[in-house]
């Protein structure tokens, strides 16, 4: 059972290059409790970290009937795809990575590398990810503070070059991409994802993007990732976001499509009440 309301939205404008909307851009219905499985589709779209209470609401998700409500995306597969971990089913694609809580394992790996990237496992939005440099003094109190003190294991990857012109997101609807945007660090920043000032440009989907994706489809299908953003760094696969994939608006104002009409109705065409 959940509490529902009807929505009704304003669509935004297109001007001066940037998204316009109006100051009341919605209106929402009377209050409604009802069961999930008299609904077309349930869109599961919480912000990460997954964390607790999100984790028991995909318990409760499991209970919808699957002949009867779409869940985009899938309970089961959202507990499966740590944004993460998940890539690294995928070594054909992914640079050099290790996944590690010692100290001295992280150590010897980024002296091997020389560079590398740590990445906290719940992190979202570029929150904590770190630059890592053999010759930095401070590189021993960075990994007992991403680890807790050894306590919590991090990603540790290779530092691709290719980062400075771009983290490119790609937006797989069941395994297909359909649009794609670019994310450049600006400034003193390493980073380029956009919650961090990252500055975005329009993107095309190359053959290596779509080997990636054809290397994941079969996987991301089995496990019910309908909606899904993946990473893409100077050819590599990176992450694997499950939970609320961003980069939708951009990729529209850019390329001047409408991928969410395009989901919505992929979702419409794939509910149980349909076929």
């Amino acid at each position: 059972m959940a509490r529902l309301q009807a929505v009704t939205l304003v669509p935004v404008t297109l001007g001066d290059n940037r998204w316009q909307a109006e100051p009341v851009w919605y209106h929402l219905g009377e209050t409604v409790y009802r069961p999930l499985d008299s609904v077309d589709a349930v869109f599961m779209r919480t912000d990460p970290p997954v964390t607790v209470p999100y984790l028991y609401t995909t318990y409760v998700l499991d209970y919808v009937d699957p002949a009867k409500t779409l869940v985009v995306n899938s309970p089961q597969g959202l507990r499966t795809a740590n944004e993460k971990m998940y890539a690294l089913q995928f070594q054909e694609a992914i640079p050099e990575t290790i996944v590690s809580r010692d100290k001295a394992v992280i150590r010897a790996t980024v002296e091997r590398w020389g560079q590398a990237v740590l990445k906290p496992l719940g992190g979202k939005a570029g929150e904590g990810i770190l630059f890592l440099s053999a010759g930095d003094r401070n590189l021993n109190s960075m990994v007992e503070i991403s680890t807790g003190r050894g306590r919590e294991p991090v990603m540790i990857q290779t530092y691709l070059p290719a980062a400075k012109d771009g983290d490119k997101r790609v937006i797989l609807l069941h395994g297909e991409p359909i649009g794609a945007v670019n994310r450049i660090p600006t400034g003193s920043e390493f980073r380029g994802n956009m919650a961090v000032g990252g500055r975005v440009a329009a993107a095309a989907i190359t053959d290596r993007d779509r080997e990636i994706c054809a290397q994941l489809a079969p996987t991301l299908r089995r496990d019910g990732l309908i909606f899904v953003g993946i990473d893409i760094i100077g050819g590599y696969l990176t992450e694997v976001n499950v939970t609320s994939p961003t980069g939708i608006r951009e990729i529209d104002r850019l390329d001047n499509v409408r991928l969410g009409e395009q989901v919505m109705t992929w979702i419409c065409q794939h509910c149980p009440r349909a076929a």
